[in-house]
């Protein structure tokens, strides 16, 4: 059996749950670093393979057995070994790419200290310039691997066979535990606030304007003091490099027709109102930054936007009207109202969740109120993004504690059986490609028979 082979049995519960191994460096808790392995000019550091065991250890599950250090060491030692085949293969990713994906890390990293760098470099010992350095090593090596991976796995698919067949080879015994499940959905509305808050606001945004213009104002002052936007405000509004098709419809058009350093007008998206920079065109990304005022709903809206979601409910109760319909047709949320309004675990496609999955504290409490079946009342709540908003929350199901099966965790396993047979692929290319790199291991992980291709 190959290396990659072996890694898909033994890591199948951890795969379940997330598709790789995080390979962040860490804020705190420092290693004594040393190169412990090297795939031609390629370095494996012991931090980063102690840093992503912790991680994996913390994302495994109960009943699931976390991955050995060795096989996080194997699979970072893969990982360098296809960014020298990318190497020897001519494949790159442009540095358009990695700075877009570098600047919207930084963002968030920022946005966790409000905005506030020099708090940030008093957490971590490092200045921003020097975390976004780190960051963009990390990342343009993600993107390659993940731009080699893709290339060697294009196409590959898996019929309801193949998930049969995986499933059945699994030991009953070894079949992860799962921990109780639910199926909930929400339809959202987003109140309709009064057109003359939002002409105050746009008059406010052409006052600034006409300040900078004046040279009165300096837009990056003004966006710290009055933008809403909680991210990119404490930036002086620098949205950091997106490429064409990730921000608004409004926005991006807008943004796009400006010259280089150009100010726009006000303009409306479902976010708010936007006065818009363009700071720089590179063809397929740009970078912005923009002012964000956000029009507040008022007490009357909100009843408003209550009355309504209380109308579909009692349509949605008397069944003349079906959820999943009324999410499609009348959200206002885009994340939901694709799925019929329910939500959906990112690593396995699912619509059934853990609880530990709702990462909103309120779900989790609202849920444990309710029963299966019931819809809640239109409930207010706070979207840092946007403003109040109102909701309805639909318990469709809920499924006890179970080992893995076919009925209920099917499309967990179509997920572990598509990456079982890409590492059964990439294993084959794994055999090949390491005779064409040199590979050096530290002594102290010879035991892990890394690359065998047994």
């Amino acid at each position: 059996m190959n290396v990659l082979s072996r890694l898909s049995f033994t890591l199948f519960a951890f795969l379940l749950i997330s598709p790789s191994f995080a390979q962040e460096t860490a804020a705190t808790g420092q290693v004594i670093d040393k190169i412990i392995g090297k795939v031609d000019n390629n370095i494996l550091l012991e931090s980063e393979v102690q840093q992503s065991y912790i991680e994996a250890v913390a994302q495994s599950q109960q009943g699931i057995d976390p991955p050995t250090r060795c096989q996080v060491f194997e699979s970072l030692m893969i990982n360098k070994l296809m960014v020298a085949k990318a190497e020897i293969d001519s494949l790159t990713v442009s540095d358009a790419e990695v700075m877009l994906q570098v600047e919207n890390r930084f963002n968030q990293v920022m946005q966790q200290f409000g905005g506030d760098e020099a708090t940030l470099a008093e957490a971590y010992g490092k200045t921003g310039d020097q975390l976004k350095s780190e960051i963009e090593d990390v990342i343009r090596e993600q993107m390659i691997v993940k731009k080699m991976r893709d290339k060697i796995t294009e196409g590959l698919t898996v019929s309801p066979a193949e998930v049969r067949e995986f499933y059945n080879s699994i030991s009953k015994d070894s079949l992860p535990f799962f921990s109780a499940e639910v199926t909930v959905g929400q339809i959202v509305k987003k109140p309709d606030v009064d057109p003359r808050i939002k002409e105050n606001m746009i008059a406010r945004l052409r006052k600034m304007k006409q300040d900078i213009f004046a040279g009165n104002a300096d837009f990056a002052t003004l966006a710290k003091q009055y933008s809403e936007d909680p991210g990119s405000g404490p930036q002086g509004g620098d949205l950091g490099f997106f490429r064409r098709g990730e921000l608004a419809p409004q926005y991006e058009a807008t943004a796009l027709g400006l010259r280089q350093g150009e100010i726009s007008d006000p303009v409306e998206t479902d976010f708010g109102i936007h006065m818009i920079q363009l700071l720089e065109n590179r063809g397929t990304t740009f970078n912005t930054r923009h002012i964000l005022l956000i029009p507040k709903a008022s007490e009357e809206d909100l009843i408003m936007a209550e009355k309504y979601l209380d109308s579909l409910k009692r349509e949605i109760q008397e069944t003349r009207l079906d959820f999943a319909k009324a999410a499609k047709d009348y959200s206002d949320d885009r994340t939901t109202s694709d799925n019929g309004g329910f939500f959906k675990d990112p690593a396995t496609n699912s619509i059934r969740l853990t609880l530990r999955t709702l990462e909103d504290p309120v779900l989790y409490f609202t849920l444990d109120s309710m029963e299966v079946g019931s819809i809640t009342p239109p409930m207010r709540f706070e979207d840092p993004r946007e403003g109040w908003k109102v909701r309805i929350l639909y318990y469709e199901a809920k499924y006890p504690a179970h080992r893995a099966n076919l009925q209920d965790d099917y499309e967990k396993l179509k997920a572990a059986t598509l990456r079982r047979k890409e590492e059964e692929l990439l294993g084959k290319w794994f055999v090949t490609a390491k005779e064409d790199v040199f590979i050096d291991i530290d002594p102290a992980y010879d035991r892990c028979n890394v690359l065998a291709g047994k």
